[in-house]
């Protein structure tokens, strides 16, 4: 009998993905970016300050989670006549819903918007997207999608080596003039509004002729071949009163969120920022780096069109320091080989990534935690996050915000700078999975202000948010490595072994480093 159930269940697993399939793509319509926005109000708004530096890009940082937010929102309420996004991950909770508000705001008012999502980085509810795509002004597409929408688990098993590479772009475009690119994806924890975790994450608006080259981008993606309408995908129309009934809900969701303290701050910020003039930009040359769409149908070791091979066309040798920020940070033999040859040139090598009791992906630090001592050995200053901020009483429940984190903190900016001059921003970690399997985006600024920036905020206060590994000789002659502890009044403590976890998750972490995985981490 268990044989039968068994057989019985392997043939409705193969008869229900055996019958999916992509739908063409021959009906789909291909659009770009529109050129001639010049009266738009963004563009009124940017161009006297660009005609003062011709030929560079204005650059300003947003490490606060809740300004974050508030640009989006500036942007697509400024929005005149197209608003193009691109996230990883887009979730239904208060910020995605705050936004998606405002998204459908400019599309009422006559702005073309353009949607695409990772499918299932999102994996939103398909009724809800079809809903939203059935607007007259909103276009929505799903990257790289499960073909079986209905039993959408068992696609993905069965379709594990195509749907394994995936679309992790963060971009955010209005009226081709202005756009937010960085680390965040949208979703409470990105924004500061999540009780659970705070990321620490890093965007950065931008305006000037960068923003050109992101529209190009966006448009290779949306219009590549991995890039599905929902309606196509689904095979299907909204129902008519769905986009009422979604609106519906959304007015009432909003509206009983009206007195959130988080809402009610962030709507506090919104007004000023719109009443201001005091958002500052740093100025200089911008290079747009990122993947072709194609690079998830090539083998993963073919650099042909990756984010890496024009990373490393720049040619940057830092002669003096490197900060690396990388929540999710598995260098390899040649990234350890990379910055080792860096510290024997006597640059100061510093990195800053998630510890195990911080990070959100314990594979990974599997992965990293084999390449500590080789670091450590080569000079390199390594660092890893606390999940929460001390306070003068030793007490971890004060909420204490900083560049990259707060109270039950985790890591996610990615971020490099180099030599205080320049600065990378955007959505690739330095890690295989970043390198060669999903796509990435992000902007290389050639501004000292902006580098200066991150350098002057984050370097001063890495031993009061993140344990500082050093190694320290054995008896028999060997060295180990020890997490140093400062406290905020300067007392020093010496661990000796990952701290703030349980014995289990040390013992789960040695599993998973023994696993051949590091190719999909």
């Amino acid at each position: 009998m268990t044989s039968l159930r068994s057989l019985l269940a392997a043939f409705t697993v193969a008869l229900l993905t055996s019958c999916a399939s992509l739908p063409p793509q021959t009906d789909r319509v291909a659009t770009h970016a529109v050129t001639g926005t010049q009266d738009t109000r963004l563009a009124i708004a940017f161009t006297p300050q660009e005609q003062r530096h011709p030929d560079e890009t204005a650059f300003h940082l947003l490490p606060d989670a809740v300004d974050a937010l508030v640009a989006r929102l500036v942007l697509a309420e400024a929005a005149d006549r197209t608003l193009d996004l691109q996230y990883y991950i887009w979730h239904d909770d208060l910020t995605g819903r705050g936004l998606a508000s405002a998204v459908l705001r400019a599309a009422d008012r006559g702005v073309r918007v353009r949607i695409l999502l990772d499918d299932l980085g999102t994996n939103a509810d398909d009724n809800l997207l079809l809903a939203l795509n059935s607007h007259p002004n909103v276009q929505i597409r799903l990257f790289n999608p499960v073909a079986n929408r209905t039993f959408k688990k068992l696609g993905m098993a069965a379709e594990f080596f195509r749907v394994n590479r995936r679309m992790h772009n963060k971009a955010m475009i209005a009226d081709n003039q202005g756009a937010i690119l960085g680390g965040r994806n949208i979703g409470d924890e990105y924004f500061g509004a999540s009780s659970d975790v705070a990321f620490g994450d890093l965007d950065v608006l931008v305006h000037g002729p960068v923003v050109h080259e992101v529209s190009t981008a966006f448009d290779l993606f949306w219009n590549s071949q991995a890039a599905y309408p929902i309606d196509s995908l689904m095979g299907r129309k909204a129902d008519p009163a769905a986009l009422t009934e979604v609106r519906k809900q959304l007015d009432a969701y909003i509206a009983s969120e009206e007195n959130n303290p988080y809402v009610v701050n962030a709507r506090a910020r919104l007004t000023q920022v719109v009443h201001s003039q005091d958002a500052v930009f740093s100025w200089g040359k911008a290079t747009l780096l990122y993947d072709d769409p194609a690079k998830i149908t090539r083998a993963p070791g073919d650099s042909q069109g990756h984010l890496m091979t024009q990373f490393k066309a720049l040619e940057l040798q830092p002669t003096q320091q490197m900060l690396v920020v990388s929540p999710y940070f598995v260098p390899g033999k040649e990234g350890v080989a990379w910055l080792s040859d860096l510290t024997q040139k006597h640059v100061r090598v510093t990195v800053l990534t998630n510890s195990l009791a911080a990070t959100d992906v314990a594979a990974v630090h599997a992965g990293y935690e084999r390449y500590r001592k080789a670091l450590l050995e080569a000079g390199v200053r390594l660092y890893e996050l606390k999940p929460a901020t001390d306070d003068k009483t030793g007490d971890k429940t004060e909420d204490k915000k900083h560049l990259f984190g707060s109270s039950k903190a985790s890591l996610h900016a990615k971020t490099y700078v180099f030599d205080r001059s320049s600065i990378f921003i955007g959505s690739m970690n330095l890690d295989p999975r970043s390198v060669e399997l999903n796509t990435e985006i992000g902007v290389y600024c050639e501004s000292a202000a902006a580098a200066a920036q991150v350098v002057d905020t984050l370097e001063p206060n890495l031993d009061r948010i993140a344990w500082r590994l050093e190694l320290r000789p054995n008896p028999n002659g060997t060295s180990s490595i020890v997490w140093v502890d400062t406290a905020p009044d300067g007392t020093v403590k010496v661990l000796t072994s990952e701290p703030d976890v349980s014995g289990l998750r040390k013992a789960g972490i040695w599993f998973l480093g023994i696993l051949p995985i590091e190719s999909q981490l």
